[in-house]
């Protein structure tokens, strides 16, 4: 392998720009807003923070106006004309410094001082099988603590703008913001990609590799459709996974205004959107809204029907609890989650849940949350008294909503260009049972699930359901300790491969294991597998928003906590039956004989006397940080309390290991 193209001289350099470097220079003319009293009784920090802003270029006499501060995952960066000097991770903060640039030129011109921080964010789909996922959801909290502390540097702030979009990034700033709700903030969702002409979707497109293994696709299929996925630059995927989900329960919480999420990257209205968010804040602010007036027990609960509403992501579960809990509130349960999908149609039609598989976008041009909420309203299933970051409470928004122009504009702009109807992306109820919609998340339980796994049913391939609406599967278990080596045998053609009628079981991957890693890999194979539908998925990790099929994750207790998943054996047998009309499932271990199964109850006291398989460990490359995150969540209640620091335990956690200890020494 030959040499770079420079030598040691070009990197050491001759000393030549220094013949033009200054050792002074002249400070900012002007004098500061300042006055005696201050002098006497502020704190040098208040006083100093004046001089900064001068020493950065503003203009003197405004350096004491009030202070904005934005919060934002931008990554990368472009010249002006928007040509990539160092790419980000993902088109979903890839051009998102043009919203923080349209809010705060609107905050300097309405008499404000903006600030602008920045906490970018990982891509999931980049680092699907790779150990790069490994840091994904624990970045999360990371990403949260940090730009709380941001927001804390900022000590006279008057409110936060958070600027985000994508599986985590958005995620973590809703939990900063909750976590700071003590004063106004609001969020603004960083839009979606646009579909491109002639291509598949970003979902799709992940999964040339399985498919040309199979000789589904050939090599310059797979190299064009690898290249034209996105339709613009910038916005998260244009499906309706865990980026398009958060936005939705962003909006839905009424923490970013209303028909914000979803919108187009970089076009007009996302720009416009921007601007509005801004003056929303400064309007908080001036009527001393703090977000916890807004951040209630009854917002969480429209986010729930929401969610259902629309057949998000199942990431959410792990994300509305840690939302919740960042501002004090008692987190949902499943039993909450259960009871919102059992009265919740499933009312929009989006990829992945299909039938006709609309993309993101087109849900916005239909009238994205606020139309969904017109349909909640009327089944009176909302609470219409929250308040929200216009200031007014839910109820006003819809009533607006519904006679505004915007909501005739954006209507009708689907029908002109996309000759789509509305009212086929987002249905009333009656229609949406006419379509075939159901319901979204079963929470099956079991002798495999003892504390609840989750599926999203309506992903399920309607040709292997029952005519009772029950998708039923009973096969034998293929056990993999690894997502590396399940993809294998997913495209294998041969011996060892990967069949129709198998149960892949994904065990030792939770979060003391990979990080509870996102298994997007598996389930987009097999669902473009002509055979994949045949085949289910159990693991004690999770996947992606946009994953499809007989997928159940989240099962806990994970393998490495004593989860029964671990102690499955290849060519056990799996019964599984998930009831879509009656919301309810059983993930069950009943032998190793078709013709004498066991009962459920017998099943557990075979798999209570084995020991964990042999293959699962912690992944010898789990970074030191994941373990740590995994222990500290562990301690805070896991997964189903959303994979949340809870301060209070893990300090009481650490005394009573202290005191053992102790008492251990002493012994």
């Amino acid at each position: 392998m030959s040499g770079p193209g420079y030598g040691l001289d070009a990197i050491l350099g001759d000393g030549s720009a220094i013949a033009a470097t200054r050792t002074s220079g002249e400070g900012p003319r002007g004098h500061l807003p300042i006055d005696a009293r201050m002098l006497r009784e502020e704190p040098s920090g208040n006083l100093f923070g004046l001089t900064q802003n001068a020493g950065m270029g503003w203009r003197a006499a405004d350096v004491g106006r009030d202070p904005f501060l934005i919060v934002s995952t931008q990554g990368g960066l472009r010249a002006a004309d928007g040509r990539p000097v160092a790419l980000g991770m993902h088109t979903g903060h890839w051009e998102i410094d043009r919203l923080v640039q349209a809010a705060a030129e609107t905050f300097a011109a309405h008499g404000a001082l903006p600030f602008s921080v920045m906490c970018s964010d990982p891509c999931d789909g980049r680092t699907q099988g790779t150990t790069g996922m490994f840091d994904s959801l624990p970045y999360r909290n990371d990403a949260a603590i940090t730009m709380r502390r941001l927001i804390r540097s900022l000590p006279q702030r008057r409110g936060v703008l958070g600027i985000a979009t994508c599986d985590k990034g958005l995620p973590a700033t809703l939990l900063a913001l909750a976590g700071c709700a003590e004063l106004p903030g609001v969020a603004v969702p960083g839009g979606v990609t646009l579909p491109a002409r002639g291509a598949e979707d970003a979902g799709t497109v992940q999964t040339i590799g399985a498919r040309f293994a199979h000789g589904l696709i050939d090599l310059e299929h797979a190299a064009a459709m690898g290249c034209r996925a996105c339709g613009s630059p910038g916005g998260g995927c244009q499906f309706l996974g865990t980026a398009a989900t958060s936005q939705v329960i962003a909006e839905a919480l009424g923490m970013a205004l209303p028909h914000s999420a979803l919108m187009p990257s970089g076009e007009p209205v996302w720009t416009d959107m921007a601007r509005r968010s801004a003056l929303a804040l400064m309007r908080l602010a001036a009527d001393g809204i703090p977000l916890s007036a807004i951040l209630t027990h009854e917002a969480v609960a429209n986010a729930l029907v929401v969610h259902a509403a629309f057949g998000g992501s199942t990431n959410l579960l792990l994300h509305v609890p840690a939302i919740a809990h960042a501002a004090g509130l008692a987190p949902p349960t499943v039993e909450d989650w259960t009871r919102a999908n059992r009265a919740t149609p499933r009312l929009v039609d989006a990829l992945p849940n299909g039938p006709r598989h609309h993309p993101t976008v087109q849900v916005f041009m239909a009238g994205g949350v606020p139309e969904v909420m017109l349909h909640l309203r009327d089944m009176g299933l909302l609470h219409l008294d929250v308040l929200t970051v216009t200031g007014r409470p839910l109820g006003e928004n819809l009533d607006w909503w519904e006679r505004s122009a915007t909501r005739a504009a954006a209507r009708a702009r689907l029908r002109e260009l996309d000759g789509v109807d509305p009212g086929h992306v987002i249905m009333g109820a009656d229609a949406a049972r006419a379509a075939g919609l159901s319901s979204a998340l079963v929470f099956p339980v079991g002798n495999l699930a003892p504390e609840g796994s989750v599926i999203k049913a309506t992903s399920i391939d309607p040709s292997v359901i029952d005519a009772d609406d029950v998708y039923r599967h009973t096969g034998r278990a293929r056990v993999f300790a690894s997502e590396r080596e399940a993809i294998r045998a997913i495209k294998a053609r041969g011996e060892g491969a990967v069949r129709a009628g198998d149960v892949v079981v994904l065990a030792g991957c939770g979060p003391a294991g990979t990080g509870m890693e996102e298994t997007y890999q598996l389930t987009s194979a097999l669902k473009h597998l002509p055979w994949g539908k045949h085949v289910p998925v159990l693991t004690d990790a999770r996947f992606s928003g946009v994953s499809t099929g007989a997928c159940i994750g989240h099962i806990g207790p994970e393998a490495l906590a004593g989860g029964p998943i671990g102690r499955l054996r290849d060519g056990d047998l799996v019964r599984i039956e998930i009831d879509r009309s009656r919301l309810e499932g059983r993930i069950d271990f009943i032998g190793t004989d078709h013709a004498a199964p066991l009962d459920p109850r017998q099943g557990a006291a075979l798999l209570a006397d084995r020991e964990l398989h042999a293959a699962i460990a912690p992944h010898p490359r789990l970074p030191a940080d994941t373990r740590l995150w995994a222990a500290l969540q562990d301690a805070s209640g896991g997964t189903w309390a959303g994979c949340v620091y809870d301060a209070d335990a893990i300090i009481e956690a650490l005394r009573l290991g202290r005191a053992e200890l102790a008492r251990r020494g002493k012994e």
